[in-house]
């Protein structure tokens, strides 16, 4: 923790946390504590005023990147909350069984659940729009793997565009594993058009949706939605929901799995 002498104003604090957010898109109470050397509740006094100025969204435990439509990349989105995410994944992959046939869209989670599903080496077939998920599965000796064929963008590590969502109305699912930039009590969210089209094809063809979501992302709403909760049969997330979207969440008929 820094000495008195080296504790910085709430000026500065303001502008790292600023700094955090266009660098990992989010940003945890606790996490800034403990780089500021200040309380958890000095941390969410600052949180709560850059919300209140409009700079950035509060979230559940945290806070967010102000803008609806504008996310970091795959890339630097795998830099945050990798813990959390991680034992997501793993949840995540014991909810599959073998000969299950499953659709797995493009994201930081979904690439970490796939290298935890390749890590059990059961007899699957996938369908995906994703390279990190079709290469990690691809390597498990006993996984089918399905690559859609589209618009490659690199920035998600996905293929995206209408050839996409079309080669996906050709299939059947068991389970849908996809991620969301927000879940609320409206539903869940994403800054990208493109890839909530791509979600709702697979959703569409899956006889179960499965939403991986860190907390971070709890209660947050962006641009687009791609979907009510109630289309959704279970959230693995890493902590409880807040009350009120727990609540949502229960008269949905949706289930929540804590990793």
């Amino acid at each position: 923790m820094p000495s008195r002498t080296t504790r910085l104003t709430q000026a500065d604090r303001h502008a790292r946390i600023l700094a955090m957010l266009r660098r990992e898109g989010i940003v945890r109470i606790a996490t800034l504590a403990q780089a500021f050397g200040v309380t958890t509740e000095t941390a969410r006094r600052d949180l709560d005023e850059l919300a209140r100025s409009g700079a950035i969204k509060r979230t559940y435990g945290g806070g967010a990147s102000a803008s609806l439509v504008d996310e970091p990349g795959i890339g630097i989105r795998g830099k945050a909350h990798a813990a959390e995410r991680a034992s997501i994944a793993a949840a995540a992959a014991e909810l599959v069984e073998a000969g299950d046939a499953l659709m797995i869209d493009a994201g930081s989670t979904t690439s970490l659940f796939a290298a935890s599903l390749a890590a059990r080496n059961l007899r699957v077939t996938v369908l995906t729009n994703c390279l990190p998920v079709a290469i990690a599965l691809g390597a498990a000796e006993r996984s089918r793997v399905i690559l859609c064929p589209g618009e490659l963008v690199m920035r998600e590590g996905g293929v995206f565009g209408p050839e996409a969502r079309q080669f996906v109305a050709r299939y059947k699912a068991n389970k849908a594993f996809i991620g969301a930039g927000g879940i609320d009590a409206e539903g869940f969210s994403d800054a990208d058009s493109a890839a909530c089209a791509i979600k709702r094809a697979m959703m569409a063809r899956a006889d179960a949706t499965l939403l991986l979501a860190d907390s971070s992302k709890l209660g947050v709403a962006q641009f687009e939605t791609i979907a009510p909760l109630a289309s959704l049969a279970a959230l693995v997330s890493d902590a409880a929901p807040p009350r009120a979207l727990a609540s949502r969440l229960r008269k949905a008929g949706v289930d929540v799995i804590v990793a």
